[in-house]
């Protein structure tokens, strides 16, 4: 009941009106939800692989997957170390050579990444990152910043002799765990 004016209403009153209030919720067909989901996470993937025998759809989507791995690992040309804007090949036999030999670097950085990784695995053991935290899967560059305070300290008097200088326990469990080639590098 609703009455036109406040306070208590009079006896003899009759300006009242009755008011109602609706509540609920709207709701859409679970169906239509989930076309509008389905048609909102579609993305296109062109290839020039037109025999549909040869890879079938979820094995074109993991290539494609992948070649993000080996693009990942390009990144380091846009570091201004790494001068790749100063280079200027006018042959293109040299152009392809330095590819080549990018391709071999990027080859061996990812075999030693997979190495560090698979052995640490299967020992249980990490190496501290540059926070001191222990990463799950450390990367080749992590690692190689670790060792960059390692040093070989040659004296030479009658015989020569090596010492490893700043050698942290961590990194040489590590030389350890890779075996006797790396650890040989480091006496």
């Amino acid at each position: 009941m609703h009455y036109a004016q406040p306070g208590r209403p009079r006896k003899d009153s009759s300006d009242q009106s009755t008011r109602y209030r609706l509540q609920g919720y709207l709701a859409a067909p679970i169906t239509h939800y989930q076309q509008r989901l389905t048609r909102a996470s579609l993305f296109l993937l062109a290839t020039h692989e037109l025999d549909g025998q040869a890879l079938s759809d979820p094995d074109i989507l993991t290539t494609y997957k992948g070649q993000a791995i080996s693009e990942q690992d390009f990144k380091f040309l846009k570091v201004p170390m790494f001068l790749a804007a100063t280079l200027f090949l006018k042959k293109v036999e040299r152009l392809m050579a330095l590819l080549m030999v990018m391709t071999v670097c990027l080859l061996v950085y990812a075999a030693l990444e997979q190495r560090i990784c698979t052995t640490l695995a299967a020992h249980q053991a990490s190496v501290p990152d540059q926070k001191g935290n222990p990463p799950h899967k450390p990367t080749a560059r992590g690692v190689f910043e670790l060792f960059l305070d390692v040093h070989l300290l040659l004296i030479t008097q009658e015989t020569t002799q090596v010492l490893t200088v700043h050698l942290k326990e961590e990194l040489r469990t590590l030389l350890v765990l890779l075996g006797s080639p790396y650890l040989e590098a480091y006496p």
